[in-house]
């Protein structure tokens, strides 16, 4: 049994319109994580906003979606296993503050640092947000979430992001944490 396209989004496909094979769940013997298959489904690309802020547990709840940042159009695939959401953001450096895991199959993936995760948040989602109280209020992270994040980090991404908006905000936290 092959994917189906679940809907008449214009932006959404199936896996094997894509030219993916797909089996469904009842024929594959061992789970595959879904965010190693996400970087097969589309890319370049890395695991990144809703999905990464929740793997580094920066976010309480599970997402509806595995949602990956791309240089390519953004684009959404149905698949037996998942929603896999890709969002164009464009940067200079595209695995900036990005690491590569090893998934529980074995299999490596990318995924966003928090800090990625927020600023393609942040371009995702068109925020125009200029310190850290955006995070704490709409996002609901937590103060001891943020403490791992280092000034650093945000200066090194603000010279990757092409968006005003996205260097904006980056600078707000960074000197929120030097205070």
């Amino acid at each position: 049994m092959g994917c189906s396209n679940a809907g008449s989004h214009p932006e959404r496909s199936s896996a094997s319109a894509k030219g993916l094979p797909c089996l469904s769940t009842r024929f594959l013997r061992s789970r595959i994580d879904p965010f190693t298959l996400a970087q097969r489904v589309y890319g370049p690309s890395y695991i990144s906003l809703e999905g990464a802020r929740s793997h580094h547990g920066w976010i309480p709840e599970a997402v509806p979606a595995i949602t990956s940042a791309s240089l390519e159009r953004s684009r959404e695939f149905l698949t037996p296993l998942d929603l896999f959401a890709f969002v164009r953001i464009p940067q200079t450096t595209f695995f900036s503050g990005v690491e590569r895991v090893t998934a529980t199959d074995g299999a490596p993936f990318f995924i966003a640092s928090p800090v990625k995760a927020l600023a393609d948040y942040v371009y995702g989602h068109q925020c125009d947000w200029q310190s850290a109280d955006p995070i704490i209020a709409s996002l609901r992270v937590e103060p001891e979430m943020r403490a791992g994040a280092s000034p650093g980090m945000f200066e090194e991404l603000a010279g990757v992001h092409r968006s005003a908006r996205v260097r904006r905000f980056l600078d707000g936290p960074r000197k929120d944490l030097k205070k």
